[in-house]
């Protein structure tokens, strides 16, 4: 790992609060990173945990304390400007504690962004998934990512649809910098997405695509985080989540009528009305799976998904409830207003992550 500053190409930062979970993990495949000059810093965003002290236990590793919370950033954007000041490495890249990166992609990931001559790009992660509720709700909510941000759309500079992913986000630091950077952004969870749109808005080249075998990700490993997470932002990535919580619904009892309609038809020896109704069953059970499949998930969780439906549509209508109706939104143990940005205030509990 290169300890000269001037020297170096990449300066790796890594905002934690609270992730003695995960944040080891993620330093060991980082520290073993090969074939390219880097830093890393982890920024210590107030964490109550051992965050800091598995943090300084890698040698080499940089460690901060973020600075005061500004009213007109959250916690993550602090620790993010913190990490980030005073670099002078051709790239950054912003990365979370909860990811793990194969052998070789910090220089696989310089190497493509420069070849498609990009200022910002980005990758989102493999999802690991191990709890029956992971598999059953994890795909559904990437597969109307998947639908509502097309890569291909994002990709293109002519199209006004932008988006990027938070736990891997590379950027030219003299692009990012002539930008402002992190500390310009509105007031946003989602600064993933508000960063990409400063650079492509700016006229700068982005690129978004699947990390596979770059790397991955377990977002939530309670189910308590991830009700917390999604049920956050899932009003912020998708615009009108009340519609979608209707269809997601609609899709739900249709196969599910259908499908039952057809063992009652057995039960009833009307096997002529049973074929009918579990035909139509399987057609929609099949487009269901067809649109589930474009999220990279195993066949396992694809097959699960179905029954992860109504926990899917509660977190749509719950999300859409705490975002416009309550006017603030609670993510990291802060609280913050969502009209006229307050200073977050923490609270006593910690609450799930949102990515």
């Amino acid at each position: 790992m290169e300890t000269d500053r001037a020297k170096r190409t990449v300066d790796v930062i890594i905002p934690a609060r609270n992730e003695e979970d995960c944040l080891g993990r993620c330093l060991q495949s980082l520290v073993a990173q090969q074939d390219i000059s880097f830093q890393i810093t982890v920024v210590d965003d107030g964490s109550t945990d051992r965050t800091r002290a598995i943090a300084e236990s890698f040698t080499g590793v940089r460690v901060l304390s973020a600075g005061e919370l500004k009213p007109e950033m959250t916690g993550k954007v602090n620790a993010l400007v913190t990490g980030a000041a005073g670099s002078t490495a051709e790239w950054l890249l912003f990365t979370d504690a909860d990811t793990f990166h194969y052998p070789g992609s910090l220089a696989e990931s310089v190497r493509e962004a420069e070849s498609r001559k990009v200022d910002l790009f980005s990758y989102s992660p493999e999802q690991e998934i191990a709890s029956w509720w992971e598999l059953a709700v994890m795909p559904l909510v990437f597969a109307d990512l998947v639908r509502t941000y097309s890569s291909e759309r994002i990709n293109d500079p002519a199209d006004p649809i932008v988006a990027a992913n938070g736990q891997y986000i590379l950027v030219r630091r003299q692009v990012y910098e002539s930008l402002g950077g992190h500390g310009v952004l509105p007031l946003n969870v989602l600064e993933d997405i508000e960063l990409a749109k400063m650079f492509k808005v700016s006229g700068h080249r982005i690129w978004f695509r699947y990390g596979a075998g770059i790397v991955r990700t377990r977002m939530y490993r309670t189910f308590s985080a991830m009700w917390e997470g999604w049920s956050k932002g899932l009003a912020i990535l998708f615009r009108r989540p009340v519609l979608l919580a209707i269809k997601r619904a609609l899709e739900f009892v249709a196969i599910a009528v259908l499908l039952g309609a057809g063992l009652a038809m057995i039960a009833r020896s009307h096997f002529g009305s049973a074929a009918v109704f579990f035909s139509t069953g399987v057609l929609f059970y099949l487009i269901f799976l067809f649109r589930i499949r474009q999220a990279h998930f195993p066949w396992k969780a694809n097959l699960m998904a179905f029954i992860g439906l109504p926990i899917y549509v509660s977190l749509l209508l719950r999300s859409h409830l705490h975002f416009n109706r309550r006017g603030e939104l609670t993510w990291k143990g802060r609280t913050y207003a969502q009209s006229a940005p307050k200073a977050a205030v923490d609270s006593s509990t910690r609450k799930g992550d949102l990515r």
